[in-house]
């Protein structure tokens, strides 16, 4: 059984900052590419951020140099800093983690349950 769960959404204003978390547990050999969507009120669901095992890192357009993204390998954890937010980055964020559960099994997309970033004055 494998859980993944975000955490740090919230209300804030226009230009300020937020950092969401998502942590993932369970029966877990490996965590491949990790990452970040969101999907806005009448939108299609898109990728944020998302970062490999070994750390490369892949970002929206829209996101780039204002989001970042990071994870720390002994925690299961990976993290998007948001800065410079903009109410068009209003949106259910949601992780994703590409996960193996023992060796030599394939890796199986898991999705949290989404946070709300809502950027407003």
């Amino acid at each position: 059984q494998v859980q993944v769960v975000e955490s740090g959404g919230g209300l804030v204003q226009p230009g300020g900052s937020l950092r969401l978390s998502c942590a993932a547990s369970g029966t877990i050999f490996s965590i491949n590419t990790m990452g970040w969507y969101r999907q806005a009120p009448g939108k299609e669901r898109e990728l944020v951020a998302a970062i490999s095992t070994t750390g490369i890192k892949t970002y929206a357009g829209s996101v780039k140099g204002r989001f970042t993204i990071s994870r720390d390998n002994g925690k299961n954890t990976v993290y998007l800093q948001m800065n410079s937010l903009k109410p068009e980055d209003t949106a259910v964020y949601y992780c994703n983690a590409n996960i193996r559960s023992r060796f030599g099994s394939n890796g199986i997309e898991y999705w949290g349950k989404g946070t709300l970033v809502t950027v407003s004055s």
